[in-house]
């Protein structure tokens, strides 16, 4: 089991634009059975996901495929 905590480091702004991108592929990896819970922190400066997975490496591959990470809008920390 992993912790990620995503922290935003563009604005809300352009955090938006990607919000519902973000939200299918959330939906995708709870229909995998990787995440187990997520939300936002509050305040709304980034989100949390508990992941299922077998390593480090295996979180980094799916945290890869979140839009906010591709758009770089997002810093990550990801703890076991």
């Amino acid at each position: 089991m992993f912790i990620v905590s995503l922290n935003y480091i563009k604005s809300l702004a352009e955090v938006e634009r990607f919000l519902e991108e973000h939200r299918v592929y959330l939906q995708k990896y709870y229909a995998s059975g990787n995440f187990i819970m997520s939300g936002r922190k509050e305040p709304r400066t980034g989100g949390v996901i508990v992941v299922k997975a077998a390593s480090h490496d295996e979180v980094n591959q799916i945290i890869r495929q979140d839009p906010f990470h591709r758009e770089q809008l997002v810093s990550r920390s990801v703890n076991s």
